[in-house]
């Protein structure tokens, strides 16, 4: 199943994973610079159409690549920050990117575990888990939404 092909307008709350839903994965490497971010194809517009129904959408990311000292923070906040505005320009929006750029499972933010989740629920007191759903392409997506008690849907 493509992200495109998704109906989510029983769903208030989108959480999206980043690499390998809304941009093309690098194997064995990392996005390290806008230069190397590709959106995969049909997303913007996808994006748009989910923007027109969804209350909130939000990236939910690891980002190991800067805890591993191949990038820099503020490179990936580059990187966010230009892939927001390209999404603004075709109608779509992210409410908010939450990352995390630990390196072990052991840190509860980083996905399978919730803590991504759990600083949304803080941050935007009105969401409803039950409302919730995370897109993602690898088990540890769907681990994290069952973690999370939301439901999950893997795209390839």
């Amino acid at each position: 199943m493509q992200l495109r092909d998704l109906n989510l307008s029983e769903y208030d709350t989108l959480l999206l994973d980043r690499d390998g839903v809304i941009n093309v994965l690098r194997p064995n490497d990392y996005v390290k610079c806008w230069e190397e971010f590709v959106f995969l194809p049909g997303v913007l517009e996808t994006l748009a159409r989910f923007a027109r129904t969804a209350k909130h959408i939000f990236i939910v990311t690891n980002q190991r690549g800067v805890g591993k000292g191949i990038m820099t923070e503020q490179a990936l906040l580059d990187v966010h920050s230009k892939m927001c505005k390209e999404i603004t320009l075709h109608g779509g929006r992210i409410d908010g990117i939450y990352y995390c750029t630990s390196l072990t499972e052991a840190d509860v933010r980083r996905k399978p575990g919730n803590g991504m989740f759990l600083e949304i629920l803080h941050d935007y007191p009105d969401i409803r888990p039950e409302c919730c759903v995370m897109i993602g392409d690898n088990d540890s997506d769907m681990e994290f939404a069952e973690n999370c008690g939301i439901k999950g849907i893997k795209v390839e």
